[in-house]
């Protein structure tokens, strides 16, 4: 029988999955096991499904300072390479972006906060994003970013002002895709980032503190609905459910 149960990296203990994302893998009756890697080594892949990996303060690049990102790029071509599904948010957008062949570093600004979204037409094509709305509100928390070009068979699902590669998606495989944004996560979940991260947040960024809150609970429902309309496409397209 095909695994159901799906791996999460986690790589820092205050930006674990967001409220968003566990709501929407108890909907689709998806289990999960979490990955703090910075306390546990990496499992095996094998008794696993697919694989998301979350955002933290990494860089794609770091792998002197945090070795066990030489692991997990390897876990990541290997879940492609056997068919798995992967998902990856931020930092584990990056990472994907960096095995595909990208080019990942530092934008020019910061992007903290929430800024509008847009499918490209082949986002809209794309299955994840059947039923989802062309433009939606994206909550971002980065400083790097994949850059372009893209190399071919790579395909951009979604951009924005902030940066021109949002969403990642490979042509052929629909089961592989990347999010620059954070939308699995809730209001709840940024007030805990900016007490734990605010000093990087909020140096450059131009962010204020209770304006981003404030945003966060007034964005809440219309993100929650477009996540959980993503994440119920993925599970089918992932065969998780």
């Amino acid at each position: 029988m095909t695994p159901k149960k799906i791996l999460i990296v986690q790589h820092v203990d205050w930006e674990g999955p967001g409220g968003h994302l566990l709501a929407a893998l108890a909907a689709a009756r998806v289990g999960y096991e979490v990955a703090r890697v910075w306390e546990n080594p990496l499992p095996r892949l094998d008794p696993f499904a697919g694989l998301i990996v979350l955002g933290g303060p990494p860089n794609v690049d770091e792998e002197d300072a945090f070795p066990y990102l030489r692991l997990l790029k390897a876990m990541i071509k290997e879940t492609i390479d056997t068919g798995r599904a992967y998902l990856g948010f931020c930092l584990g957008h990056q990472l994907l972006a960096h095995v595909l062949g990208c080019r990942v570093g530092p934008m020019s600004k910061k992007s903290v906060g929430f800024i509008n979204g847009h499918l490209t037409p082949r986002g809209r094509d794309h299955p994840a994003f059947q039923g989802l709305p062309a433009d939606f509100p994206l909550f971002k928390w980065h400083g790097q970013g994949v850059h372009m070009p893209v190399p071919h068979g790579l395909a951009i699902l979604a951009t924005s002002e902030a940066i021109r590669v949002e969403a990642l998606g490979i042509m052929e495989n629909t089961r592989v895709v990347g999010l620059q944004f954070d939308n699995h996560a809730e209001a709840q979940d940024t007030a805990t980032w900016l007490a734990h991260d605010r000093d990087w947040a909020l140096s450059g960024s131009d962010v204020d503190p209770e304006a981003l809150l404030a945003q966060a609970r007034e964005h809440e429902a219309v993100i929650g609905k477009t996540f959980r309309g993503f994440m119920g496409n993925f599970c089918r397209i992932a065969g998780l459910t």
